[in-house]
């Protein structure tokens, strides 16, 4: 088998952990009802809401551990992708984004 280096480029990358965490969101905040403490958001533009209806939100994410309500999607080229709280969001060289896991970025990424 013939070895490969990556080849050196400089992406742009976002931390998300909840909705309205990514900063080209647009994600406002909906007004509270009355008497409600807790701040709603709308849909972001980059990290969605979750989506998958073969999977109840209910459930246990196997990756993370957290319940599927609390994840992400992101539309990428292969239809999409669950974002798991702590993972990172790449902006590629051709401004395509994908999710990443936090110990792969760590083992790839160096800060620019």
């Amino acid at each position: 088998m013939v070895k490969y280096r990556k080849k050196p480029a400089v992406i742009d990358a976002t931390q998300w952990f909840k909705n309205g965490d990514h900063p080209e969101d647009c994600s406002v905040p909906l007004q509270p009802r009355k008497g409600d403490s807790v701040l709603l958001y709308t849909e972001g533009k980059i990290v969605r809401y979750y989506r998958r209806p073969d999977i109840p939100g209910a459930s246990v994410c196997k990756k993370c551990g957290y319940i599927m309500h609390d994840h992400g999607w992101i539309d990428t080229g292969e239809n999409g992708h669950d974002v798991c709280p702590g993972d990172w969001i790449i902006t590629g060289i051709r401004d395509e984004r994908y999710p990443c896991k936090p110990d792969i970025f760590e083992a790839t990424y160096d800060l620019a």
